[in-house]
């Protein structure tokens, strides 16, 4: 079985920022600095300045729809499962681990990853990040200014030097997959979330079909929406193939909270981190592997959870 390479644009920029009054951060900052993010891609784009976006006349035009709030477009009939939401083209890649404080003068550093059309609206994107440092992030509402901004492809190169400059030309497509025979290591550094029967899966439950066929689902999903189309993917072949996967994992659990003011109350997000062992004949889902380095896999992946290193 032969999967072709997957002709998705993708790019990771990494955020640097100057602490301008102090910023707080809490332990896991992904969903803190994605909505501080969210709120002010909102608020410069929205042309109706309606309180939600259910219903707004511009929602299949307008570049917050597109990036924080994708919908189906009008025509489409789903291929891969019945949902009301498809996945965002972006990933927030926060700091490490760890509650911090940043004093005045401190930098602060963080990425995000852009698949497919989202990277069109790079500079909206961070012209959003610009607002909403300035208008204050966190607990205390913390301030900082962007000093530049740097694009992590085959090698590093600085293409903005703070707000109002011309954001300089890049390739957006991926380094090449290192060659991958019969085995794979996966180092997760974020909790990784996969689910079974909707809730969270156990340790146990963390199997190399569960884990290969949630990245197949969301790179293929990414591709359909916000790429150039559907894939030419057997998915019942694959899934076949996928239970001839051998795993060993050395994986443990990480509980971490998030306050989430749509709901007004805390959520706990846990989820493994560790060591995820792969043998067999994994060349069906090289380029799979491949691509959920910049894309994640599990659920939150937006925020950066589910994010791995791979070595093959």
């Amino acid at each position: 079985m032969i999967v072709a390479d997957i002709a998705l644009p993708l790019a990771r920029y990494r955020l640097e920022f100057e602490v301008t009054r102090p910023l707080h951060l809490p332990a896991y900052a992904g969903s803190t600095l994605r909505g501080a993010w969210g709120g002010a891609l909102r608020a410069a784009s929205c042309m109706t300045r309606k309180p939600v976006c259910e219903g707004c006349p511009l929602i299949h035009t307008c570049p917050y729809a597109a990036i924080f709030e994708t919908r189906p477009p009008q025509h489409h009939a789903p291929s891969l499962q019945d949902f009301s939401q498809v996945p965002r083209p972006y990933v927030i890649e926060p700091p490490e681990m760890g509650e911090r404080l940043y004093q005045p003068g401190e930098r602060l550093a963080f990425h995000i990853v852009l698949a497919g059309r989202a990277l069109a609206q790079l500079p909206l994107v961070l012209w959003a990040h610009v607002k909403a440092f300035r208008r204050g992030v966190g607990k205390g509402d913390g301030t900082a200014e962007l000093m530049r901004v740097v694009h992590e492809g085959m090698s590093e190169q600085v293409i903005l030097e703070g707000p109002g400059d011309a954001i300089a030309p890049h390739d957006t497509t991926p380094p090449a997959a290192a060659a991958m025979n019969q085995a794979a290591r996966l180092h997760f550094h974020t909790p990784l979330r996969l689910q079974t029967n909707g809730r969270r899966a156990t340790v146990e439950e963390h199997t190399a079909r569960k884990l290969l066929m949630a990245l197949v689902r969301r790179v293929a999903l990414l591709c359909e929406f916000h790429g150039d189309g559907p894939l030419a993917l057997d998915f019942p072949a694959l899934a076949k193939h996928a239970e001839t996967i051998e795993s060993e994992t050395q994986l443990d659990f990480q509980d971490w909270t998030r306050y989430s003011s749509r709901q007004q109350k805390k959520m706990s997000l846990g989820g493994v981190v560790g060591e995820w062992f792969l043998t067999g004949d994994l060349a069906p889902f090289a380029p799979f592997l491949h691509l959920g380095q910049w894309l994640h896999v599990g659920k939150e992946a937006t925020f950066g959870l589910g994010g791995y290193r791979l070595d093959a």
